[in-house]
């Protein structure tokens, strides 16, 4: 499952800055409250959508980690230098936040330390890498995903949605990475498991 090329971990958006983006970061900074109030119609449906997504099954933390976003936002905007939209720039900080919860997260749960038993726990997963990268079913996915414990939706979006390595993951945590490989396989195993219930639940 390591070889499958996993969706963007952004959500569709212009990567090209607006021609307005420069002045109306300019006019924020002057405390300006209308633009103020454009910047937050611009951006906060994909900032809220993009966060969401990524804390299932803790959608109760989306509304304060959404908030945050915004504050690191309007904090670092003298830093915005229209590279990029306004919107990647701020979707930039929501990756980073989500990240670091994915971290938290990770860091306080006891990883599986069973050497034996990984092989077992990664039987039965063909065509998982198609639910996490078919559109047309991913409100399935999102319903499955709400379905673990956060510690393995945590995994599975970290791994697949945000592209990052075992390594990296294990170096974010300071796990090892055969315990966030053991982690992925439980969670891939588990995400098997409840899709395969709802499907059979649907018919």
């Amino acid at each position: 499952m390591d070889d499958v090329q996993p969706r963007q971990s952004l959500p569709p958006t212009a990567s090209v800055p607006r021609p307005g983006d420069l002045e109306l970061a300019a006019q924020i900074l002057r405390k300006d409250r209308k633009a103020t109030a454009q910047f937050v119609a611009i951006c906060a449906d994909q900032v809220y959508g993009y966060v969401q997504w990524r804390l299932i099954p803790r959608v109760d933390l989306v509304d304060d980690l959404v908030q945050e976003i915004f504050v690191a936002a309007w904090e670092n905007l003298s830093k915005f230098r229209g590279d990029s939209s306004l919107q990647n720039w701020i979707l930039g900080i929501a990756r980073h936040k989500v990240e670091s919860h994915y971290r938290n997260c990770l860091r306080e749960v006891q990883l599986p330390s069973d050497e034996g038993d990984l092989e077992s726990q990664s039987v039965d997963l063909d065509g998982l890498e198609e639910s996490f990268n078919r559109e047309e079913i991913e409100n399935g996915v999102r319903e499955t995903l709400a379905k673990l414990s956060e510690p393995y939706s945590v995994v599975l979006l970290w791994r697949y949605w945000e592209k990052r390595s075992l390594r990296d993951i294990a170096v974010e945590t300071g796990k090892t990475e055969k315990a966030i490989e053991r982690l992925l396989a439980r969670a891939r195993n588990q995400f098997r498991k409840k899709w395969n219930e709802r499907h059979v639940v649907s018919k």
